[in-house]
């Protein structure tokens, strides 16, 4: 996939990260008060004189919506919110190294049509939205959660950032790879060019010299002919 397609993908985890967060809270803070919150709906419905056909359509998807709450299970929440950021990680890093071949191939000619200004500000503007993406992110699960989710963020940042450290030796390994097979391709191809020439000329000069003994012999021949 193109950077453009992962970062709709990040973007999707991120408001799944942000969704997951809001109604864990929620899942959590409406344990044991159900029946409390629905009474208040049911009283502020009731204090209404004559209320509109929006009103009643409110009221009731807002008693659906509490009592899916009351049903739902935190812990599946939990994992959920655990999937959008492995999605998050993934598109990120899915981007990473489709840089990481850009940085193999920036010696090679670009025939493409985007200038090479506008490539870079693509690249810059990618990583600085994906930035952007993580802080989202961390603000909502560690100031805008409760306590566990901002203990499940701290885990898993400090375990992102240990294998970001030990991935960065290799992806470097891996562009340097990546340009060295590139110049033994192009070396294999100047050598097969190189040896094509030689070949070509000597087929040449193999072709002249039958050539030239041909129409020497043919020569001697038709000059004994004339004169035998």
């Amino acid at each position: 996939m193109d950077p453009i397609t992962l970062l709709a993908a990040a973007n999707a985890a991120v408001a799944a990260v942000k969704k997951g967060c809001a109604l864990y809270k929620e899942i959590k803070g409406a344990a044991g008060d159900v029946k409390d919150v629905l009474a208040d709906l049911r009283k502020q419905y009731d204090a209404l004189t004559h209320p509109t056909p929006a009103q009643r359509e409110q009221y009731q998807a807002e008693v659906k919506r509490v009592q899916e709450i009351a049903k739902a299970d935190p812990n599946d929440t939990f994992t959920e919110i655990g999937n959008q950021l492995g999605a998050l990680m993934d598109a990120y890093d899915a981007i990473g190294k489709l840089f990481i071949k850009e940085e193999a191939a920036a010696h090679q000619v670009y025939k493409g049509d985007e200038s090479i200004g506008r490539r870079a500000l693509k690249r810059i503007l990618i990583r600085e939205r994906l930035n952007a993406m993580m802080d989202e992110v961390r603000e909502t699960m560690v100031y805008k959660a409760p306590p566990e989710l901002g203990a499940l963020w701290s885990k898993f940042s400090a375990m992102w950032q240990q294998i970001i450290q030990e991935q960065e030796a290799a992806y470097k390994e891996e562009v340097r790879q990546v340009q060295a097979a590139t110049w033994r391709r192009k070396r294999k191809l100047e050598q097969l060019k190189q040896q094509a020439a030689w070949i070509s000329a000597v087929i040449f000069v193999l072709l002249w010299a039958v050539g030239i003994l041909w129409l020497t012999t043919r020569s001697a021949n038709l000059y004994r002919g004339l004169y035998s």
